[in-house]
């Protein structure tokens, strides 16, 4: 779990490190509210919102600082606590049946 104040650092950092085509989960305390950030290429990224919203976004690695401050605000309003979770290989059926504990 991780501030919600230093969650866009820790994400920009660790999409650095993570191979193309793996991803990150951010969900909430609960988990029942989450933003998948998929590394499409070093420049490129998908985030796909699930939670108050179902939206998808294809980005540039310039405005994902910025994107992801919004998305934050909209998707994790109360939140002061983030769950981050480093994924293997994205593959769209399995992110959206992946299991995970609802408190």
């Amino acid at each position: 779990m991780i501030d919600k104040d230093k969650i866009i650092e820790t994400v920009i950092e660790k999409l650095q490190k993570i191979p193309v085509d793996h991803y990150l989960e951010l969900r909430t305390y609960k988990r029942n509210r989450s933003l998948v950030i998929v590394k499409k290429s070093e420049e490129d990224f998908l985030i796909i919102e699930d939670g108050y919203f179902h939206e998808r976004h294809h980005l540039k690695s310039d405005k994902l600082k910025k994107t992801l401050k919004t998305l934050l605000k909209k998707e994790f309003p109360r939140s002061h606590r983030i769950r981050l979770y480093v994924m293997g290989r994205f593959n769209e059926e399995e992110v959206k049946n992946t299991a995970r504990k609802i408190l």
